[in-house]
C-alpha cells in the first residue's frame, strides 16, 4: 500500500547569513518562473492558434499547466517532508527547463508518435512543465518556512507575495513583446517569437539551480517514512476529474453526460481519498490539519480570495478589449496599476507583521478595501475613461496584497513543526482550487450574461470563451476593427456581463471578510533555525499563551 523511503533523517545545521541570501533570492527566480507561466501564454494565443492550427484547443495550452501544477503540490509537499527541500527544488526545476525546451519546440519536427500534431505537442509538454512548477509554487514557500522564524516570515512572505502579482499582470505583456518583437534567425533558422516565452524560462532556471546547488544548506527532512501512494493516486483521479468537468462545462454545458459523469468521478475518487487519509499512518494531505482553527480558518480565506481574484482577473483583458475598446497591449499596462497596488500592500503588510507580529487587522483591512474597489469596477459602463480604471485597479490590488502575503504564513505558524512542507502544500493546493473554480464559475456567468445579450437579438444564438478569444483578437489585431454593426453592441453587452461577475466577486470577497473574522491571533514565534525537528510549534490563544501540541494522529517521524 505504502511504499517505504529508506531515508534516515537529516540533521539540521544553521544556515549561514550567505547561503540564507542566496537561497532567498534562488527561491524568487524559481517562484516568479512558475507563476509567470501560469499568464505568459494569453497574449501570445492567437499567433499560437494561427502557426500550430490548433482553435479548438486554444484553452488547454493554459489548463494543461495549471492541472498539473496542482494536483501536484500535496505530492511534492510530502516529497519535500520526507527527503528535503533541496532535491526537490532541484528536481522540480530540471523537470521545469525540460518541460519549458519542449514547449518551446513543439511542432517544430511535424506529428509526433502518440503525441500528435503541434498543438497536442504543446498541450502535453505544457503538462510537464507544470509538474516542475508544481515543486517550484509550493517548495519554495516551504523553504521560507525552513530558513526563518515566523516572526521574521512576514517580511519575506510579503516579497513571495509581490512576485506573485508581479507574474499574474506582467505574464501576458512579456508574451505580447516575445510575440510581437522576438522572432529572430539563428543559424539559419528562423524563431518564432512566441516560442521565446519559454525558452527564456532556461537561463533563468539554470541560474536558480546553480545557486540552489551550490549555496542552499541541508534544513534536515524527517526521512524514515512513507509516501502515501494511494492517497496521492486518488488525489490526482479527484482533482484532475473536478478541474476537467469545470473545463468542459463551460464550453459543452454543465449538464452534459460528460461533465455529470467527471463531477460524480470526482466525488467518488474524494470520498475514497478521504477514507484513505484517515487510514494510513503517514497521508499525504493530513486531515487532522483541519482540527487546527487557525489552520482551517486562514486556508478557506485564502480559497474563497483566490476564487475572486482569479475569476475576476482571467476575463478584465476581453472587458478591457472588447468592452472599452481598448487595444491588446494597451489593456495589459492597465493591469500595471493593480501590480503596482498589489506589491506595495503586500511588502507594507509583511513588514508590518514582522515589527508587530498583528496580522488579523492587515487581513481585514485588505478584504474591505478589496470590496471597495471591486464594487468600484462595478460601475463602470462601456463610456469608462482608461484613468478610472486605472485608480480602481490600483485599489483592488491594494486590497489584494496582504492575501496573498499573509494567508501562508499564519497556516505555516499554526501547523506542527514536522508538517510545514504538507501544510504548506495543503493551503497553496487548496487555493489553486479555489482560483481555478472562481475561473470556471465566473466563465460560466459571463457566458450566459453575453447569450442572454445576444438570444435578445437574434434567437437561439449562444457564444463561448472561444468566441469570445476570436472576437478580441479581431478588435486589435494590426488595426482590425469588428464590424460597425456588432462593435456597440458586443461593447455593452460584456460590460453589462463584467458588472454581473463584479457583483459575484462582491459576495465571495463579503465571505472572506466573515471568515478572517474567525481566524484566531496566534502568537507568530514558533522555531527558529536551528531548532530540533521535533519540537511542537508555539502558539497562543486570544486569552493568552498556549502550547499548541500536535493534533492526534498527525505523522510520526521516524
Amino acid at each position: 500500500m505504502d511504499a517505504t523511503a529508506h531515508h534516515d533523517a537529516t540533521p539540521r545545521r544553521e544556515p549561514t547569513p550567505d547561503e540564507k541570501r542566496l537561497t532567498f533570492w534562488a527561491l524568487m527566480i524559481v517562484f516568479l518562473l512558475s507563476a509567470l507561466d501560469q499568464t505568459i501564454v494569453s497574449t501570445a494565443m492567437p499567433t499560437i492558434i494561427r502557426e500550430l492550427n490548433g482553435l479548438d484547443l486554444y484553452a488547454w495550452v493554459t489548463t494543461s499547466y495549471l492541472l498539473t501544477s496542482t494536483v501536484m503540490v500535496p505530492i511534492w509537499g510530502k516529497l519535500g517532508d520526507l527527503y528535503g527541500r533541496k532535491l526537490i527544488l532541484i528536481i522540480g526545476i530540471v523537470i521545469f527547463v525540460v518541460g519549458s525546451w519542449l514547449c518551446g519546440l513543439a511542432g517544430e519536427f511535424g506529428d509526433m508518435p502518440i503525441v500528435g500534431d503541434g498543438m497536442m505537442q504543446l498541450i502535453v509538454f505544457r503538462g510537464i512543465q507544470g509538474i516542475g512548477g508544481g515543486a517550484l509554487f509550493t517548495t519554495a514557500f516551504a523553504t521560507i518556512a525552513d530558513l526563518f522564524p515566523p516572526r521574521e516570515r512576514g517580511r519575506y512572505a510579503g516579497l513571495f507575495g509581490a512576485v506573485f502579482g508581479l507574474a499574474s499582470v506582467i505574464g501576458p505583456i512579456v508574451g505580447g513583446y516575445f510575440t510581437d518583437h522576438g522572432s529572430v534567425d539563428v543559424a539559419g533558422m528562423h524563431v518564432a517569437g512566441w516560442r521565446w516565452c519559454f525558452y527564456i524560462n532556461l537561463p533563468t532556471s539554470v541560474i536558480a539551480l546553480a545557486m540552489i546547488s551550490l549555496k542552499m544548506p541541508n534544513l534536515g527532512h524527517t526521512g524514515g517514512g512513507k509516501i502515501d501512494w494511494f492517497g496521492a493516486i486518488f488525489v490526482v483521479l479527484s482533482i484532475g476529474a473536478l478541474m476537467l468537468a469545470l473545463t468542459f462545462g463551460n464550453d459543452d454545458g454543465w449538464t452534459s453526460p460528460i461533465v455529470l459523469g467527471l463531477f460524480g468521478f470526482a466525488l467518488v475518487t474524494g470520498v475514497m481519498f478521504i477514507f484513505i487519509e484517515r487510514a494510513v499512518k503517514e497521508p499525504i494531505l493530513p486531515l487532522t490539519l483541519f482540527s487546527i482553527r487557525a489552520f482551517t480558518t486562514t486556508t478557506l480565506a485564502s480559497f474563497v480570495i483566490s476564487m475572486a481574484f482569479m475569476g475576476t482577473i482571467v476575463y478584465l483583458p476581453l472587458y478591457l478589449q472588447l468592452g472599452l475598446g481598448i487595444q491588446a497591449t494597451n489593456s495589459g499596462m492597465l493591469l500595471l496599476p493593480l501590480m503596482a497596488g498589489l506589491i506595495l500592500s503586500a511588502t507594507l503588510s509583511g513588514r508590518f507583521v514582522t515589527r508587530t507580529g498583528k496580522y488579523k487587522s492587515m487581513m481585514l483591512a485588505g478584504a474591505a478595501t478589496q470590496f471597495v474597489g471591486i464594487f468600484l469596477m462595478s460601475q463602470l459602463g462601456a463610456k469608462a475613461e482608461q484613468w478610472d480604471v486605472i485608480w480602481r485597479l490600483f485599489l483592488v490590488g491594494v486590497g489584494l496584497g496582504p492575501s496573498q502575503s499573509l494567508f501562508n504564513m499564519v497556516s505555516q505558524s499554526a501547523a506542527p513543526v514536522r508538517q510545514i512542507g504538507v501544510a504548506t502544500s495543503t493551503s497553496m493546493f487548496l487555493r489553486q482550487c479555489g482560483g481555478m473554480i472562481g475561473v470556471s464559475i465566473f466563465g460560466a456567468m459571463l457566458m450566459a450574461k453575453m447569450t442572454e445579450s445576444i438570444a435578445a437579438r437574434v434567437p437561439g444564438a449562444k457564444i463561448d470563451l472561444g468566441e469570445m478569444q476570436k472576437l478580441a483578437a479581431m478588435a486589435t489585431e494590426s488595426g482590425s476593427k469588428l464590424p460597425p454593426q456588432m462593435e456597440g453592441f458586443i461593447s455593452s453587452s460584456i460590460s453589462n456581463a463584467m458588472s454581473y461577475i463584479f457583483t459575484g466577486s462582491l459576495v465571495i470577497v463579503a465571505i472572506a471578510f466573515v471568515t478572517i473574522l474567525f481566524i484566531p491571533q496566534i502568537q507568530l514565534r514558533g522555531r527558529g533555525p536551528g531548532q530540533n525537528l521535533e519540537k511542537a510549534t508555539e502558539a497562543a490563544s486570544p486569552e493568552g499563551p498556549v502550547t499548541q501540541e500536535e493534533p492526534a494522529g498527525a505523522a510520526k517521524a521516524d
